[in-house]
């Protein structure tokens, strides 16, 4: 079977978000502003939450306790260095207000920066197994619906970021196999956690977290695991 036709998964990953966004927005419409700000404290914990559940799933099986902490050290210096999280909202600030941004950085989180959309395009590209994708299509279904219902029709962006991602490493499955181990993808999860919380945080206003200037932190654990072999 020819690969190109394979990433099926990933296909129907990005139409479930497209689907989902559409239901969702449509939603949104109907929806008294006291009530997008109840949505808005909902998403903001949720996630918070999802972020704290990955780092205390993942914490205790890191061979690199401290390797999270250079991680965002790192990541965040040099995203402030190039200002990420200013160019992404001056793109997003053309589509929606500063709330959008904060809806539209976390979608892209959410689906992006997990073990299922990672490793799902690996084994559907390798083995033709599409599960973790068809799964995480489910997953991404239900979340698209209540972030456009909260964000709008914009969230639907987050899909051709999403179609991008998992296509890269779909197409690089082979080289990324033997390297994207238990270990790196245990360090890779934590970063990520602590960064889809950092999202949480800035949604419900706790602390303003410029989550875009932090996406560097997740190359680390990459750069450091291919450094020690």
């Amino acid at each position: 079977m020819i690969r190109s036709f394979i990433i099926i998964g990933t296909i129907v990953n990005t139409g479930t978000i497209l689907a989902g966004t559409l239901i969702g927005s449509a939603a949104k419409k109907g929806i008294k502003p006291k009530y997008q700000d109840a949505l808005f404290t909902a998403m903001g914990l949720s996630a918070a939450g999802i972020g704290i559940n990955s780092i205390v799933q993942n914490m205790p099986k890191s061979e690199y306790p401290v390797l999270f902490i250079i991680s965002l050290a790192i990541g965040s210096f040099l995203g402030t260095a190039l200002n990420i999280d200013g160019h992404f909202k001056a793109l997003a600030g053309k589509i929606g207000s500063g709330q959008f941004s904060k809806g539209l950085s976390t979608a892209i989180l959410l689906f992006c920066i997990g073990t299922l959309s990672i490793l799902g395009p690996i084994e559907s590209a390798l083995n033709g197994n599409h599960t973790f994708l068809f799964t995480n299509a489910a997953l991404d279904f239900v979340t698209s619906m209540v972030l456009a219902s909260t964000y709008g029709i914009g969230i639907v962006l987050a899909a051709p970021v999403l179609f991008i991602w998992q296509g890269a490493i779909y197409f690089g499955a082979g080289a990324l196999s033997g390297f994207l181990t238990d270990a790196l993808m245990t360090e890779i999860s934590i970063v990520g956690g602590f960064l889809i919380a950092a999202s949480g945080i800035s949604i419900l206003e706790i602390k303003e977290c410029k989550t875009m200037n932090m996406l560097p932190a997740l190359l680390v654990p990459i750069v450091w695991f291919f450094i020690v072999g």
